[in-house]
């Protein structure tokens, strides 16, 4: 099989189940996301091995998203992997194992400290940004996608603290916002 189909060669592309849209479709703008997301997590997991395995449980996890969010509207004949709350679940207690071992935020904290750190607040971003997508596609398609939107809140905030555990680990120092009022 050639990697290359030349059949996006005019700007458009084919959803699970044939139909074709834009390149620009929000839809393909959402699932491209969370593969970028997924790149980024890819970038923590080589940075930061310590949770190499909760990161490629969460990779897993973006890749059934991102086939989920890849499926036309009126669905496929594709039996696809799902989102579940136990997914979910998953997150809030590697948050919770995570946020036992760290001072309590007090403010919000500058991004930065060390380049393991940095990275993981742009993928923070990026994540955030999938979430804003996945809630504009949910709401213009009836509530479809609604885990999938829980699952990226959770996620979002389990990179926010794995950048505070990583500042913690390499004993960066975490520097606390304080707005000039």
């Amino acid at each position: 099989m050639k990697i290359y189909t030349k059949t996006g060669d005019k700007g458009t592309t084919a959803l699970i189940g044939g139909v074709r849209v834009p390149k620009h479709n929000l839809r393909i703008e959402a699932y491209g996301t969370v593969d970028e997301l997924n790149s980024y997590l890819g970038l923590l997991r080589d940075l930061f091995q310590e949770k190499e395995a909760d990161i490629l449980e969460i990779q897993d996890r973006l890749f059934t998203m991102g086939s989920l969010l890849a499926e036309a509207p009126k669905g496929s004949k594709m039996v696809l992997p799902q989102i579940s709350d136990a997914d979910i679940t998953f997150l809030e207690k590697g948050i919770d194992a995570m946020d036992e071992q760290l001072e309590p935020l007090k403010s919000f904290v500058l991004p930065g400290g060390h380049v393991t750190v940095s990275h993981s607040h742009i993928a923070r971003c990026v994540c955030r940004r999938a979430e804003r997508l996945v809630a504009l596609l949910n709401d213009e398609n009836e509530g479809r996608f609604t885990l999938q939107l829980s699952y990226l809140n959770r996620l979002s905030d389990y990179i926010f603290t794995l950048s505070r555990y990583i500042s913690k680990v390499v004993s960066a120092n975490e520097i606390p916002w304080k707005p000039r009022v």
